[in-house]
């Protein structure tokens, strides 16, 4: 088992409330990045075993994270893939992943802002999975252990740029910088019950606006890995924001406003806190 984090600028590993920093664990100044980190996840579970004992080098609180996964190749989003989402949306059920892109210069960590790209923003919590082990046609059965953790996703949307024209465009409106808060940490998948039924919700201020489990999945990860690499190779440290569940403020006409804190949490992964600001502000 491992919690990885990203923390000012280099790679640790999270026990309880403190850190450690993952290339002073394991003796290899090249592990200070989480990209090099990922790409040896398999080396992980030994590294934090390793921290047992060793005196930590600081708290969590007084660290500031940043993206867990911070410069990816590809960064996968799909869409309408929740059963209460398409319900929502009075779509049908899609024939196979409806598949976008966010551009990886969107992303930003777990309690940075969110700039309000205009009158239409809105909010859509998601599990994202972080590629471990990358390849071509993987089967559906081998997919998980290609996976190097599970993290916590927004797929922040202006849905005036995504919506305009026919056909729509989705990436450029899910692309606006810090459109794509993930974190807090990236957690290996044998820390979860069942990895194909993780709670997660969202909450705008105090409101809880969405609140489902990964059961709900039309194409569930395992199914996502392996479809994706028979078009693409996968490589270490893509990532896939794997949908949202209904709830989200298209639905009711609501979006987001200055002010607001967008709360968003996964079982086991933990939360992220993103205030809504102005452009610049």
């Amino acid at each position: 088992m491992f919690r990885l984090l990203h923390l000012d600028g280099r790679t640790a590993l999270q026990s309880g409330d403190h850190w450690h920093d993952l290339a002073a664990v394991a003796g290899d100044e090249t592990l200070a990045s989480p990209m090099a980190a990922i790409a040896r996840f398999d080396e992980l579970h030994a590294w934090q075993a390793a921290t047992a004992g060793r005196v930590a080098d600081g708290l969590v609180a007084d660290a500031t994270l940043l993206p867990v996964v911070p410069t990816p190749s590809k960064v996968f989003a799909i869409g309408l893939n929740y059963r209460s989402h398409a319900a929502e949306s009075a779509m049908e059920l899609p024939p196979a992943p409806l598949t976008f892109t966010k551009f990886p210069s969107c992303l930003v960590g777990p309690h940075d802002d969110i700039e309000l790209s205009g009158p239409m923003v809105d909010w859509e919590v998601e599990l994202v999975v972080v590629i471990g082990r990358g390849g071509r046609h993987i089967a559906e059965a081998d997919a998980w252990s290609h996976v190097a953790g599970l993290t916590l996703g927004q797929d922040i949307s202006d849905r005036a740029v995504q919506l305009t024209g026919k056909p729509p465009q989705f990436s450029l409106g899910k692309s606006f910088d810090t459109y794509g808060p993930i974190g807090p940490a990236l957690v290996s998948v044998d820390q979860f019950p069942d990895p194909d039924d993780i709670e997660l919700w969202c909450d705008i201020d105090s409101e809880r606006v969405q609140h489902a489990t990964t059961a709900d999945l039309i194409f569930p990860v395992a199914h996502l890995v392996s479809y994706l690499s028979s078009i693409c190779t996968l490589e270490p440290g893509d990532i896939i924001f794997t949908g949202t569940p209904d709830g989200v403020g298209m639905a009711s006409g609501r979006f987001l406003q200055e002010g607001e804190v967008v709360r968003s949490g996964a079982a086991v992964i933990g939360e992220l806190a993103n205030r809504c600001v102005k452009v610049g502000g």
